[in-house]
């Protein structure tokens, strides 16, 4: 009852029957306006236009608790903006301006917030425009596209900014984005492009080889084949781990297949030779057998490390099987062969020592150049501790007493000298190769 007496009450203080017809009093700067028509009874239709004023507030009063509740409030503007509009059309009897107001003050609250949302919206995209922007000069491809697409994902998370901004920024952004693309297509292309180089430029060497591995004009082609692997060195560039190993068995084999065939002719000459009773002294065959041996330990610094120091190790059982060879050529072809085995060590200590240092480093391998370098200085200092402990063993030769008792000992220190001279020796040709790889 106490109910229906305060709707009648309010149903009446908010509008006014005339003749057949409910009124809605004027209110704001609204006039009044027709609502509704009595049907059964004055006080009947006065109550039923203010229960339709309380249905409208009870959308009002289930739409700002929803906002409140909601840290989204930007996304209830629209239906607010709906209600108030509904304001001046909706029939029922009651304070719409108790309404009207209180839907005014929740707009004001959303503008504000959305206000304060775009500029923190502006800020994340200003961020994320600069974050994609700074990839300009990345060559990391695989981390580099990654982190833009997270830069993607948060660009389309964050909310909107003020119109007038939203096309310079959108235009800045996709920009930024299109760039990276249209640089990794470039950079993609060109490392195609230079990897069709390298592999053309390797088939050519083994084009060349394996047109040279029949000669029988064993001396030249000997040369020819030492530079063709010195050019193989040179080629630099990098191709697919099975392509490369492809093209390397295709190269080795032909330069393989001639110096089994250089072996063969020396041993058959020196056959022919006996017996025809020309050949001059087993020396001589000794010797043509040990320069063979030479120009394969030279050659082997331009192969592989695990190769070189695998067939290294071969050629130093093969030449304990040769014969002697007599006078001063002796110990010319015994140093040119022995330089070239230790050339092969020492390249695969440095190799082995590189690799290690950088592994513990965590520090990528670097351009060609700055591989070169940092074998140049790994190697001066590897000279520099040579030299301390060859001083040392010098130091300790020069104190000995001009004894018998101590003459066993003093070989052994004049060998020791004699091996660090020639380490050092070695470095340092080393690193003359090394620089001849830096470009001018």
């Amino acid at each position: 009852m106490e109910q229906h007496d305060h709707l009648l009450a309010e149903a009446r203080r908010y509008g006014y029957i005339e003749g057949d017809q409910v009124w809605l009093r004027a209110f704001m700067e609204l006039p009044a306006r027709q609502v509704g028509l009595v049907k059964e009874s004055d006080e009947a239709a006065l109550q039923y236009f203010a229960q339709r004023f309380e249905t409208f507030r009870g959308k009002v009063n289930e739409l700002l608790q929803k906002m409140e509740e909601s840290e989204n409030k930007g996304s209830f503007l629209m239906k607010a903006l709906h209600l108030k509009a509904q304001i001046a059309t909706y029939d029922g009897l009651g304070d719409f301006e108790a309404i009207h107001r209180r839907l005014t003050e929740a707009e004001e609250a959303i503008n504000v917030t959305i206000a304060r949302n775009r500029e923190k919206n502006l800020t994340t995209k200003i961020t994320l425009i600069t974050e994609v922007e700074a990839l300009r000069d990345t060559i990391d491809w695989q981390e580099a596209g990654d982190k833009l697409k997270d830069l993607r994902q948060g660009w389309i998370k964050t909310g909107p900014v003020d119109k007038q901004l939203t096309e310079e920024l959108e235009s800045r952004f996709h920009n930024a984005v299109e760039d990276f693309f249209l640089r990794k297509k470039e950079f993609m292309a060109e490392k195609k492009a230079m990897v069709n180089r390298v592999y053309d430029k390797y088939k050519e060497l083994i084009h060349k080889s394996e047109a040279l591995q029949n000669s029988n004009d064993f001396d030249e082609t000997t040369k020819k084949l030492k530079q063709l692997q010195l050019d193989w060195r040179e080629v630099g560039g990098s191709l697919p781990r099975k392509q490369a190993n492809e093209l390397w068995t295709r190269f080795r084999a032909a330069h393989n297949h001639f110096f089994e065939r250089l072996k063969e002719h020396i041993s058959a000459k020196a056959r022919a030779d006996a017996a025809n009773g020309t050949a001059s002294t087993s020396g001589d065959d000794n010797l043509a057998k040990k320069r063979a041996l030479v120009a394969e330990a030279q050659a082997l610094i331009n192969r592989p490390m695990n190769e070189a120091v695998t067939r290294a190790k071969e050629l130093q059982a093969a030449w304990k099987k040769v014969g002697p060879v007599r006078g001063e050529e002796s110990d010319r072809v015994w140093e040119q062969f022995i330089l070239a085995c230790d050339k092969v060590f020492e390249m695969s200590a440095l190799e082995h020592f590189v690799r290690k240092r950088q592994a513990t480093a965590g520090t990528g391998a670097g351009t060609p150049e700055e591989q070169v370098n940092v074998r140049i200085q790994a190697l001066r200092e590897f000279i520099k501790y040579d030299r301390q402990e060859q001083d040392v063993l010098e130091e300790n030769l020069g104190k000995l007493n001009d004894t018998p008792g101590n003459e066993t000992f003093r070989t052994m220190l004049q060998g020791k000298i004699r091996a660090f001279e020639r380490k050092t020796r070695t470095k340092n040709e080393l690193i003359e190769l090394l620089q001849q790889r830096l470009p001018a």
